[in-house]
């Protein structure tokens, strides 16, 4: 079934991504209280509007830079199958609607939100031109992703879950970067600007230091909750096993020159979903077993 190209446009599978608002409560390990998992869930909702609309402005700012690409081309604005002013009145009322959701469940998390938006608009527009702050501005984004489903539900986060979502994704996005290099071959900007300024060696070099710092937190941060936990299972120690993993795992999807959508990636890679699985299982019984 072809999917219609308003819809297409705001790309929805892209909402995996807002899973990151689980991340906060599911560790807190209040998710299997309504009075947390309702507000979670409108962060979640909230911050899918508000991404559908920013892809909208996205793809109408690059309009004529994927017309030229491989595979963007085929987006609904780039391809014409949605027109321009359209997009513009659909773009923004999903922006309008997702901010608005997500003042629903706390002013804290409509500010988060709202800083999304705002950061999500600033590399549309600017940031993606600027080599570095290009990875940076999307890595927070994710970030702001678990910041908002943490104020949702009303739980603190660590400081070595907030380093551990930072660094990992910047992981994920370097290795996005890495990705189109790789398909495009380095020198090539004609598809994204910032290419021009890297190297494949450089964005190597960004990926060790990032996997090795998000290993690093994320150890930290699992003895950490141990301790605090009192769990007498070693649960959190053993979920650093698959975590490492999937880390390695998704490297190695890296060179073989597949990442350049890290959600395609994780959708058909059946060790990486496996990997996952058994991440939460272990996890999930550190939080609500022992």
């Amino acid at each position: 079934m072809t999917m219609p190209p308003l819809l297409k446009e705001a790309r929805p599978k892209q909402w995996a991504k807002n899973i990151l608002v689980f991340a906060a409560p599911g560790a807190a390990g209040v998710l299997n209280e309504w009075e947390s998992l309702w507000p979670t869930l409108l962060s979640f909702v909230a911050l899918s509007l508000t991404a559908s609309g920013t892809y909208f402005w996205n793809d109408i700012l690059d309009v004529e830079a994927d017309r030229v690409h491989p595979t963007k081309c085929r987006r609904p604005i780039a391809a014409g199958l949605v027109k321009i002013n359209t997009a513009r009145i659909v773009g923004t009322l999903l922006l309008v609607a997702g901010i608005a959701v997500g003042f629903v469940p706390d002013w804290r998390c409509g500010v988060a939100v709202v800083v999304y938006a705002v950061l999500t608009v600033a590399y549309s527009t600017v940031l993606k031109h600027q080599p570095v702050l290009d990875l940076l501005a999307v890595a927070g984004g994710f970030v702001i992703r678990a910041i908002a489903g943490a104020e949702a539900a009303s739980v603190e986060m660590s400081t070595w879950f907030l380093l551990c979502a930072s660094f990992g994704a910047l992981f994920i996005v370097t290795g996005k970067r890495y990705a189109e290099m790789k398909e495009l071959g380095e020198g090539n900007g004609s598809t994204r600007s910032t290419l021009m300024a890297y190297s494949l060696d450089y964005l190597r070099m960004v990926l060790a230091v990032s996997l090795g710092a998000t290993l690093v937190a994320y150890c930290t941060w699992a003895f950490a909750t141990k301790e605090i936990s009192g769990s007498s299972w070693p649960s959190y120690e053993l979920s650093i096993i698959p975590m490492l993993a999937a880390l390695l795992r998704y490297l190695l999807a890296l060179e073989q020159g597949r990442g350049g959508a890290p959600e395609e990636v994780f959708a058909s890679d059946r060790t990486l979903q496996v990997l996952g699985l058994i991440w939460v299982i272990i996890f999930g019984l550190g939080v609500y077993v022992g």
